[in-house]
């Protein structure tokens, strides 16, 4: 008689939160299988990643301050942009102009593009994520024309004259876009649950009311006005004061702080609706979250540079075929991505037909506009 093997005793050590509910973003992250070209996401390929992608934008950053009418050496940049980090008064071999058209013109300029493509980009990866859908974008859904109305109003009633306007017409803008983003989540909403493909149609008939009571305050409007407003509307980057530059960074900052807060969940809400809600997630709650959120950015944004279209959609698509789908290093990889980019199409459109100067957003539409029809060609079997 053979006796029965005896299975062999296995020590089991069960983590400290075995007793309790599982944290929900890390089995996200686990089960999302985020990475880097396949690779799990570790600390420092986070690093290397931003750090990389910092530096691409501080060099794009200093070519952007060299070209326009009047060329700047690198040399006087570097050394103008080291004095104004030491609060020193500057180089006196540099003559007043080129350090007046650097410090007044150019720099705030470029800092104003860097951080209206941070943001855009970034409200791009969030609504993406909530949707489950590449074409998912501020300015396709409504959100951006939605701000632009608001600001457009406030511009009308004389908001943007009174001096409170850094503070005004980006709350305007907010106004705005979170009414937008009201009205095509009640138009799309079914039972309390969101269908993403009446979203996007939602945010498309919006988009073009909202577009034709622009024209309407417009066309009401004086003549210089309104030429001003339609330059406006096709997304154009104007050199800034310092003062509401920093207006703009406190809105934004406020805005993309609590957005890159969310980066777990968004990781969570990856995995579906479903499979958020039995880890614990809120998913109706966080998508309100979301949208005010986004709409804050968004109506921020457009309230000082127009509607600047499919970077939002383009820029979060682009970086998550190189870094993956881990919201932790695709939300500011985004981020320093538009930014990066939105600094070199404000470049092309200010010096290829100098010195007349092209609307920013004509440039970054016609790049966007054919990746869009690309990815609605590629996905229209998941689109129907």
């Amino acid at each position: 008689m053979t006796t029965p093997m005896k299975e062999p005793s296995v020590s089991v050590q069960l983590p400290s939160f075995a007793t309790t509910v599982p944290d929900a973003s890390q089995r996200a992250d686990a089960a999302v299988g985020v990475g880097l070209a396949g690779a799990l996401l570790t600390k420092s390929r986070w690093m290397t990643t931003l750090g990389a992608l910092a530096f691409v934008a501080i060099v794009i950053g200093i070519v952007s301050l060299h070209y326009g009418a009047q060329p700047i050496a690198f040399t006087e940049i570097l050394r103008l942009l080291v004095a104004a980090l030491a609060m020193e008064s500057g180089p006196d071999d540099v003559n007043d102009v080129t350090r007046t058209i650097l410090e007044q013109v150019r720099l705030p300029r470029v800092l104003l593009g860097f951080l209206v493509g941070c943001s855009l980009a970034s409200v791009g990866v969030v609504l993406q994520a909530l949707l489950r859908n590449p074409l998912a974008d501020p300015y396709v859904l409504g959100v951006s024309s939605g701000a632009a109305l608001g600001a457009a109003m406030g511009v009308l009633f004389g908001a943007g004259a009174t001096v409170l306007a850094d503070a005004a017409l980006p709350a305007c803008g907010f106004a705005g876009g979170l009414m937008a983003l009201g009205i095509v989540y009640r138009m799309a909403a079914d039972h309390e649950r969101l269908s993403v493909h009446s979203l996007l149609l939602a945010g498309v008939i919006l988009n073009a009311i909202f577009s034709a009571l622009i024209m309407f305050i417009t066309s009401i409007m004086e003549p210089n006005r309104a030429y001003g407003m339609t330059a406006w509307l096709m997304g154009a980057i104007t050199a800034p004061t310092y003062g509401s530059l920093l207006g703009l960074a406190a809105y934004l900052g406020i805005g993309l702080f609590l957005l890159l807060g969310q980066v777990r969940v968004l990781n969570v809400l990856a995995l579906g609706e479903d499979s958020a809600r039995a880890l614990g997630v809120d998913t109706e709650r966080t998508k309100r979250l979301m949208f005010v959120l986004a709409a804050l950015v968004t109506g921020a944004v457009v309230s000082v540079s127009g509607m600047i279209g499919f970077i939002g959609m383009v820029v979060p698509h682009a970086v998550r075929l190189v870094v993956g789908a881990d919201h932790r290093v695709l939300l500011p990889a985004s981020a320093l991505v538009g930014g990066t980019f939105l600094m070199g199409a404000d470049t092309i459109a200010r010096t290829l037909l100098a010195p007349t100067e092209i609307p920013v957003g004509i440039i970054t539409a016609l790049t966007g506009g054919p990746f869009f029809i690309y990815l609605l060609l590629r996905r229209k079997d998941r689109l129907a």
